[in-house]
């Protein structure tokens, strides 16, 4: 019996492990970096890796103290709506370039809507790591 007692609390306990807290209020919209947030051992659930949350998004406002939840996360917005963007399009060894501008926000692999701005055509295509707007061929 003190055997299978031992066993027991030898196995890790999820509801002691602390919780990712805001150190001061993020208001949505915040690109969350190291220094905004802190490991809180007396709130349990959550995220409990502070490297889990640097670099995402916070989709509502947060305020200080209080738990940050995976569902406040979202990946960080690398096109907002309205602004200028290029347009590529390629296909084996070539290579089309223009100007558009973004009809939605879009991060980094999320298809959305440009328009060209030469032509005024409307075409889809996905965001790339660098702000670049692929145009995916059909």
């Amino acid at each position: 019996m003190k055997a299978l007692l031992l066993l027991l609390l030898m196995l890790p306990q999820a509801g002691l492990a602390g919780s990712v807290v805001a150190t001061r209020t993020l208001p949505a919209g915040t690109v969350i970096a190291p220094g905004d947030v802190a490991i809180a051992e007396d709130q349990p659930g959550g995220v409990a890796d502070v490297a889990q949350v640097a670099g995402q998004q916070l989709r509502v406002m947060v305020y200080q103290g209080r738990r940050i939840d995976p569902s406040f996360l979202t990946a960080p917005t690398l096109v907002g709506r309205n602004q200028i963007v290029t347009i590529a399009y390629e296909k084996s060894a070539l290579r089309i370039e223009a100007e558009g501008r973004a009809l939605s926000a879009g991060s980094v692999g999320q298809m959305i809507r440009v328009m060209n701005n030469a032509s005024r055509v409307t075409v889809s295509g996905r965001v790339a790591p660098d702000g670049t707007v692929i145009i995916e061929q059909h």
